[in-house]
């Protein structure tokens, strides 16, 4: 279940926000700690959905420093006009006075850190009879969330329990998995109430967070930082297009990605997405990694298989290759001369699977040494980025960030080299025609966009975890959606 918090100023906005709320959330949390004047008779008096009344002090977070025995009245008045649960914190238990247990969420909250004696607190909390226990802490790395976890999966009670903050957002998601009576969303239209709330609609839209139970498989994104991924967008939308029962976060995972992936098996996360700066150090977690995969130094992609262990394998390449394949047709490549512009992350991947597909490369980067070790590994040329005119070569590859938003008039190849009959791929995808392309269009090129390599690097993950095929177009249409493109 879902329960969204307000935090109103005025009676009228509660009433708006139960209103909202209604339909679209199971409960409704009104913060009377945020508001300048409450009118419960009015507000508990046939509301449109569930209510808990919440007056946070400050000790705890909260907005109120006034009268303690005014706050506890207010609550005790709640409970008695028919509010479905009242919050009251740990250290107020014993003077809330004559509230049906069962009516009570006794709650604990630190804004600070993750305490290590979490099971002691919880326990303690437990055994005032309340008829939820609530626990927020909150997360200064993403391994925080695991006590929380463990905590939840253990529970004997009703419990909620979360990670605040950014990087204890899955604590927010996965609490329903593992047992929890409802989680918090904030309100579409107004404030966080607390650090790290996911809206109500993103909640029930990207996360499908209302069906989540314990069969949901797990996966999601590892990447640092991981706002600005896109990928909960397209397998989210995945999984919902094929009535997959799987959600797909985003994780923050700053330093050792291998740890992260490690301590997370206990929870049977099913696979990940991996970017920026993780494809080499998440490594070291997987159990096999795919011989290709392995020679590029770096993967993309983790599968947890049915025995529990980590298959490793980058879809980076495979998915280029398709691309173009798809333009140019199967076998093409073969003999080909290739010349490509960047000898970095997914210049090595694109590299490796040009020679996989027997082309002859010639590599150029800025970096020459990296472009030189690069080449040596794969007996290939490189040539000066001020020579690439003069290259023959009948397909062209971009594998730089050279073009990429926001710097749009950007290119990392001169107009000369461009001609009739040219094969033109360029790895970025942000706008989905570079400069590059479109000046490769007007000369006659063919052309390959990193939106299309995007795209197919999710479809391979997507199959390679649920075993079916990948709802292709729909994933494309959230790419093209989100990128504005």
């Amino acid at each position: 279940m879902l329960c969204v918090s307000l935090m109103p100023e005025t009676t009228d906005q509660a009433l708006d926000g139960l209103h909202r709320a209604a339909g679209a959330a199971d409960l409704a949390e009104v913060r009377l700690d945020a508001m300048r004047r409450v009118d419960l008779d009015r507000l508990l008096d046939h509301p449109p959905c569930p209510v808990i009344v919440t007056c946070r002090p400050v000790r705890e977070g909260g907005l109120y420093d006034g009268p303690e025995d005014e706050r506890l009245g207010a609550l005790r008045r709640a409970a008695e006009l028919g509010a479905r649960y009242v919050d009251v914190e740990h250290d107020a238990l014993s003077q809330l006075g004559d509230v049906p247990p069962e009516r009570v969420i006794a709650s604990y909250h630190n804004f600070q850190e993750t305490p290590g004696d979490l099971p002691a607190i919880h326990r303690r909390l437990a055994e005032s009879g309340a008829g939820i226990v609530k626990v927020a802490v909150t997360a200064r790395h993403i391994l925080d969330t695991v006590p929380v976890l463990r905590l939840l999966r253990e529970a004997g009670a009703a419990t909620i329990a979360l990670s605040m903050g950014e990087r204890g957002m899955l604590t927010r998601i996965l609490s329903l998995k593992y047992g929890a009576p409802f989680t918090y969303a904030a309100d579409d239209v107004g404030p966080e109430a607390a650090p790290g709330q996911v809206t109500l609609g993103r909640m029930r839209t990207l996360y499908r967070a209302d069906r989540i139970g314990p069969a949901t498989a797990v996966y999601g994104v590892v990447a640092d930082p991981v706002g600005h991924s896109v990928s909960p967008e397209i397998h989210n939308a995945a999984f919902a297009e094929v009535s997959c029962d799987a959600v797909y976060l985003p994780l923050w995972v700053e330093g050792d990605a291998a740890a992260f992936v490690r301590t997370m098996s206990e929870f049977d996360l099913g696979g990940y997405s991996v970017t920026i700066p993780h494809k080499q150090g998440v490594m070291a977690a997987a159990d096999e990694i795919e011989p290709v995969a392995r020679r590029i130094g770096a993967v993309n992609t983790l599968q947890r298989r049915a025995d529990g262990s980590l298959f490793a394998t980058n879809t980076d390449w495979t998915a280029g290759l398709a691309a173009i394949e798809a333009v140019v047709g199967e076998g093409w490549l073969r003999g080909r001369r290739a010349l490509q512009v960047g000898a970095g992350g997914v210049g090595r991947a694109m590299a490796f699977g040009l020679a996989e597909r027997g082309a002859h490369l010639t590599l150029a980067d800025l970096d020459a040494d990296r472009a030189e070790a690069l080449a040596g590994e794969l007996r290939a040329e490189t040539c000066s980025p001020d020579d690439i005119a003069d290259i023959p070569c009948e397909v062209l590859l971009n594998c730089t960030p050279v073009g990429m938003h926001p710097a749009t008039d950007a290119t990392p190849v001169p107009q000369g080299a461009l001609r009739e009959g040219l094969v033109v791929y360029d790895a970025v995808y942000n706008p989905a025609e570079t400069r590059l392309l479109r000046e490769a269009r007007e000369a006659g090129c063919r052309t390959v966009s990193g939106l299309d390599h995007f795209v197919r690097q999710a479809v391979e993950q997507f199959e390679l975890w649920t075993q079916q095929a990948a709802p292709v177009e729909r994933m494309r249409q959230v790419v093209v959606e989100a990128l504005g493109a």
